[in-house]
């Protein structure tokens, strides 16, 4: 199988999840201050949002290489 069509599935695949979640979160520790021994730590939760258009796009272009890559 060459690498244009692992490509194409990857983003198919990667466009379904898109569509399919919509939405997936990121935790980040981050060190706020450090006094000595004493270390005050936050975590912050990032929520990232996956726009219907770019999950669509990329199982367009997906199929548009699989397309290709069959000639």
């Amino acid at each position: 199988m060459s690498p244009l069509r692992i490509g194409a599935f990857i983003l198919i695949v990667l466009g379904g999840l898109g569509l399919m979640y919509g939405k997936f979160s990121v935790t980040k520790e981050t060190h706020q201050a450090k006094l000595g021994p004493i270390e005050f730590k936050v975590k912050e939760k990032e929520t990232v949002n996956i726009p219907q258009w770019l999950g669509i796009g990329s199982i367009l272009v997906g199929g548009v290489v699989l397309l290709v890559a069959k000639k």
